[in-house]
């Protein structure tokens, strides 16, 4: 990458954010914005679950060196879409841990089956925890939207709430011009990250979307992490007040 977009390095390492919990920033990959093609930033998180199993949220692209040192922390069990923007590396995964069972957010198999993409999935993602992650993880499936669904995520012993596109929120100086301006216009410049503008769009139901964000609230989140920008480390009650608050 050039100058004018550079990535969270080091990438492809656990970065740790909390015990038990690490991200893991990747390349580029390019996303359909506002009409057009626009470079994002890539990122997955990793928890380890109290029997030493690994629980991977929004697998980036393969790479052997992120391989060993995700093997390094443990056996990978689980591999989670938690949208159906987020999936396409699932594959990859899935052929180097066989045994990881392949979880499915709302949408993605017909989404998958659409954009020709070959991955298989072995169990979808409820109203409630696994009960393989249960102790560990909460779970919401965040609703409104017709058209986009999210199942978010919160690590309790860290309180650490894990999104992926309901915020975006991308650094300016990380952007070329051309992006700067697409994130400006969808209302995901840092430092006021929000759900991107066309997405906001399709929450017909907005009094689903305030009951959800609700219970998001009721867990109490201390940090919030991110799969593009910026990661809200402090104030994540105040920044998440902030970033719903279109839906008012």
């Amino acid at each position: 990458m050039t100058a004018a977009a550079p990535l969270y390095e080091p990438i492809n390492t656990p970065k740790p954010v909390a015990a038990g919990l690490w991200v893991v920033d990747g390349p580029i990959v390019r996303m359909a914005a506002l009409g057009g093609s626009a470079p994002f930033t890539t990122r997955m998180v990793v928890a380890r679950l109290a029997d030493g199993d690994l629980w991977c949220h929004s697998p980036i692209a393969p790479d052997p060196a992120l391989f060993a040192a995700i093997d390094a922390l443990g056996p990978v069990r689980h591999l989670v879409s938690p949208n159906k923007l987020h999936y396409a590396h699932i594959a990859a995964w899935k052929r180097r841990y066989p045994d990881a069972v392949a979880w499915a957010s709302p949408g993605v198999r017909e989404r998958a089956a659409g954009q020709r993409i070959e991955v298989s999935f072995d169990a979808d993602l409820g109203e409630v925890p696994e009960p393989a992650w249960a102790a560990e993880l909460d779970q919401l499936h965040f609703r409104g939207s017709r058209v986009f669904e999210e199942v978010v995520f919160l690590h309790r012993a860290s309180a650490t709430l894990i999104l992926a596109d309901l915020i975006e929120n991308f650094e300016a100086a990380k952007l070329g011009t051309a992006m700067r301006w697409i994130a400006r216009l969808g209302g995901v410049l840092d430092p006021d990250g929000k759900t991107p503008l066309d997405m906001r769009f399709t929450f017909r139901d907005r009094a689903a979307a305030r009951a959800c964000l609700r219970r998001v609230m009721g867990w109490r989140p201390q940090r919030v992490v991110l799969a593009h920008g910026r990661c809200y480390l402090d104030n994540a009650e105040a920044e998440l007040r902030r970033a719903f608050r279109w839906l008012a």
